[in-house]
């Protein structure tokens, strides 16, 4: 347990802790756009069903829904939004690892001038 309190030793497991967290982060912005996608289009085929089949005999109604229509750009969204997302987690972490780091050394170099 000594060993982790060591300074440098606990900014590498703190990196990889916000490393990990930013890769869990863009993974759950991605899935929730693609599920939100996907939901929305079964809501809006359903309804273009029920319009069909409440339309007129020999009206063709409503094209039939292209799920690609909607979900390529739920994919293209779906990648910005985690990137940046997953980009605004690892910047944070590591920015606040390099501040730490540096209040720490900061502050034991002050404690060696006094003593």
């Amino acid at each position: 347990m000594a060993a982790l309190r060591q300074p440098a030793r606990a900014a590498r497991i703190a990196r990889g802790l916000w490393i990990a967290w930013a890769v869990v982060a863009w993974n759950l912005v991605f899935d929730y756009s693609i599920v939100t996608a996907g939901r929305d289009y079964v809501r809006a085929a359903v309804q273009n069903a029920q319009n069909a089949q409440n339309a007129p005999t020999g009206d063709a109604g409503a094209p039939a829904l292209r799920m690609d229509d909607w979900m390529r750009p739920a994919v293209t969204r779906g990648l910005w939004t985690a990137t940046a997302v997953g980009g605004a987690v690892l910047a944070t972490g590591l920015l606040s690892v390099r501040r730490a780091g540096r209040a720490a050394a900061s502050s034991s170099i002050s404690s060696r001038q006094d003593g």
